[in-house]
C-alpha cells in the first residue's frame, strides 16, 4: 500500500516529460546532437524530480541518483532538490527534506540543489516559499538563479523575447534590487537551452537586452556552456569573441560551472573545453580560482557578498590574462 501511494504521489507531482521537448518548448534545434543533449538534460531534471517525490527518504532518492550518468547527474539532483521543496512545503506530509538532503548526500551538488529550490519557488504560491533564513548567506542567490532559468524556460516569450524584468521581487527581502541580477543570471543560463547550444544565437539573443542587463546574462550562459555543454571549440570561440567586453563575466560563469562539476565529482570532457577557452585556464585551475576568492566571513556591503564574489573572480581572469576585457 505504502509503495503504491509512494509511485502515487511521484505520478501526481511529476511534470509531464513532453515538456523538456524543444519542439514543445519552441527552442532552436541546432543539429540532431545538440536537440538530443538538451532533451536529455530535461528529461533527467525531470527523473530526478521523481525520485524525489516518490522516494522514503533522503537517502533512497540519493540511491537512485547515484545511478544517473555523470554527465546529466547534476541535473537529476537539481530536480530532486526540486521536487523535495515542493514536497517539503505541502500542507500534509514530512518536512524538512530539502535541508535532509542539503546536510547529507546532496552536499556535494550543493550548487545545483540551490538552483532546483528557486524552480519550486516558481510553482509555488509566495506564501509557501522558504524562508530565505534557512539558505547560504553567500549562495543563496542562486535560489533566484533558477527562478530566473525556470521563468526564461517556461514563458520564453516573455521572459527573453519581451525582456520582462521583475522589480521589486520579495525575496530574499532587503536586496530587492539584487534579486534581478540574479534572476538575469539565470535567464542567460536558460538561454543557452533557448538558442540550442547555438553560439551565435545565444550572443544575439543576448545583444538585444539592455546592455545593463548583459553581464548577468552573459555570466549565466557561460555558466551553461561549461555546465551543460552542447558547443564544440569554434563554437565556444565565437562565443567568447561575441561577447566583447563581457568576456570577464563569461569567465566567471563558466569557472563557477567548472566548480560545481568538480564539486560533485561530475567533470567531464566538455566542461574542460570550455574552461580552456572561456577562462583561459584548466576547469580544476578556473574552479580553484573560485574557491581562492570566496570570502571567509559574509558580509553584505552596497551590494550582497555573492556579487563582490563573482567581480573578484572576473577580475581574475583578467589580472592572470585568462581573458582581454
Amino acid at each position: 500500500m505504502a509503495t503504491g501511494w509512494r509511485a502515487l504521489r511521484r505520478r501526481v507531482l511529476t511534470p509531464n516529460v513532453s515538456a523538456t521537448s524543444l519542439d514543445v518548448r519552441g527552442f532552436h534545434k541546432k543539429n540532431p546532437a545538440a536537440q538530443e543533449m538538451l532533451e536529455n538534460v530535461g528529461k533527467t531534471f525531470l527523473t530526478g524530480y521523481g525520485y524525489a517525490a516518490e522516494a522514503r527518504t533522503v537517502e533512497e532518492a540519493a540511491e537512485n541518483l547515484e545511478t544517473v550518468p555523470a554527465r546529466f547527474r547534476g541535473f537529476a539532483y537539481e530536480g530532486a532538490a526540486m521536487g523535495f521543496t515542493v514536497r517539503d512545503r505541502l500542507p500534509l506530509g514530512p518536512s524538512g527534506l530539502t535541508e535532509k538532503f542539503l546536510a547529507g548526500p546532496g552536499a556535494p551538488h550543493i550548487y545545483m540543489i540551490y538552483v532546483g529550490i528557486g524552480w519550486a519557488m516558481a510553482r509555488l504560491p509566495r506564501f509557501r516559499w522558504p524562508k530565505s533564513a534557512t539558505t547560504d548567506p553567500l549562495l543563496r542567490w542562486l535560489v533566484l538563479d533558477g527562478y530566473g532559468f525556470h521563468q526564461a524556460y517556461f514563458h520564453t516569450a516573455r521572459y527573453v523575447h519581451e525582456q520582462y524584468q521583475e522589480r521589486d521581487f520579495p525575496w530574499p527581502g532587503g536586496r530587492a534590487g539584487y534579486a534581478a541580477n540574479a534572476i538575469d543570471q539565470g535567464i542567460g543560463r536558460a538561454m543557452w537551452f533557448v538558442g540550442g547550444t547555438d553560439a551565435a544565437r545565444v550572443t544575439s539573443m543576448i545583444g538585444k537586452f539592455p546592455e545593463s542587463r548583459r553581464a548577468d546574462l552573459y555570466s549565466g550562459a557561460g555558466l551553461a556552456a561549461t555546465y551543460a555543454g552542447g558547443a564544440d571549440e569554434q563554437e565556444l570561440r565565437v562565443f567568447a569573441d561575441r561577447a566583447g567586453r563581457f568576456r570577464p563575466q563569461v569567465a566567471q560563469g563558466s569557472a563557477f560551472g567548472a566548480e560545481a562539476r568538480i564539486r560533485a565529482g561530475l567533470l567531464v570532457p566538455h566542461t574542460e573545453t570550455a574552461t580552456r577557452i572561456l577562462c583561459g585556464f584548466s576547469a580544476e585551475k578556473a574552479a580553484q580560482i573560485t574557491q581562492d576568492l570566496r570570502p571567509d566571513k559574509v558580509v553584505d556591503g552596497e551590494s550582497p557578498a555573492f556579487e563582490a564574489w563573482r567581480d573578484r573572480i572576473a577580475g581574475e581572469f583578467v589580472s592572470l590574462g585568462g581573458v582581454s576585457q
